[in-house]
């Protein structure tokens, strides 16, 4: 399994060490994970070294990843090295990105300390930055040793964290699982059953991606959302009004289901569940863009094909399809109705 949920993620981080004489050891951890999360694994994982960066999304990109490779050098990093990289989806995505291109790849833990990272971007081995504002554009796939899941990092989130990480739940659930879809839509935030919930999206996340590693078939599914919602989140970094990434995500959601619904792959009724269920959750929303200033963006998402805009669409709750063709048009007429 590439994951493990522990109450003593330190037990398990040295049980890791112990199989391999690693050269050097260092915990990558951003300034929030630092004062947060770190101190409850530093004296329990022998000796190492500290490498902190910058928190924030602005922040995954190729200058940060120098700055990394730069300390690792310092360090004296080679290639039996481990890096154990604390924190969220930015420094999960970069850090593994890091490690996997240091001296063409070095062994790297994933201990990651949100909902969002504990419940999908820690899980299935996709790695990287950001550039010129597109999400995620470049990267590789590599899998750490191992994810270690340490649910009571979710103590240290403000609220906002916690609500942007349960739009990857969510979506999950709407690929996957009717009966938990009903079941999380009952409770507010504040009382759903976190652990079971990641357990379900990490083994969920986890067999999707065994089967389909580099994205071929299936695992586009993965992308429910994300096709709109990574616009979205690119346009808004690029101006003053911070967004994260689930939020943008859940307007993706909504976005892409109302698509779904106009060409009659999904139910009317299905969709306005999701409408309710997300808007009870994350408004007040964002105001949305120009459709037009987000089709540079949208052509750039790496589910394309030559001209054609490709989306993973649902056909009910709980089935989806991957490489549905979507218009301009439709896309201008969800947003009409948002």
């Amino acid at each position: 399994m590439q994951f493990v949920i522990t109450d003593s993620p330190t037990t398990e981080i040295n049980w890791m060490l112990s199989q391999k004489k690693y050269s050097g050891v260092a915990v990558l951890a951003d300034r929030n994970t630092r004062k947060h999360c770190y101190p409850q694994i530093q004296s329990h994982i022998g000796t190492h070294s500290v490498i902190e960066i910058p928190a924030g999304e602005e922040e995954k990109n190729i200058r940060s990843c120098e700055e990394i490779w730069g300390k690792m050098t310092a360090l004296g990093f080679d290639r039996h090295s481990l890096l154990i990289v604390l924190g969220g989806g930015v420094p999960g995505d970069m850090g593994g990105f890091c490690a996997a291109t240091f001296k063409r790849g070095i062994d790297f833990i994933l201990l990651p300390t949100t909902l969002l990272s504990m419940a999908d971007a820690a899980i299935g081995g996709k790695l990287g930055i950001d550039f010129q504002t597109y999400k995620n554009h470049i990267g590789v796939f590599a899998l750490p040793l191992k994810t270690v899941i340490f649910p009571d990092f979710l103590k240290t989130l403000p609220e906002r964290e916690l609500r942007s990480g349960f739009a990857e739940v969510i979506k999950h659930c709407l690929l996957s699982d009717e009966n938990e879809w009903n079941e999380i839509k009952k409770h507010d935030l504040k009382n759903q059953n976190w652990k079971r919930l990641i357990e379900l999206s990490a083994i969920y996340k986890t067999k999707v991606t065994a089967s389909d590693p580099k994205e071929k078939g299936e695992r586009k599914l993965l992308n429910l959302g994300h096709t709109i919602g990574h616009a979205l989140e690119s346009f808004y970094l690029r101006t003053d009004h911070r967004i994260f990434h689930g939020e943008a995500i859940a307007m993706g959601l909504i976005l892409e289901s109302k698509i779904a619904s106009r060409k009659k792959m999904l139910s009317e009724k299905a969709f306005e569940e999701i409408d309710l269920c997300l808007r009870k959750i994350y408004q007040p929303f964002m105001p949305l863009p120009a459709v037009s200033e987000l089709m540079s963006v949208i052509r750039q998402d790496k589910k394309n094909k030559g001209d054609s805009i490709l989306m993973a669409l649902l056909t009910g709750i709980g089935t989806a399809a991957w490489d549905v063709e979507v218009s301009q048009a439709e896309i201008e007429e969800s947003f009409n109705t948002f």
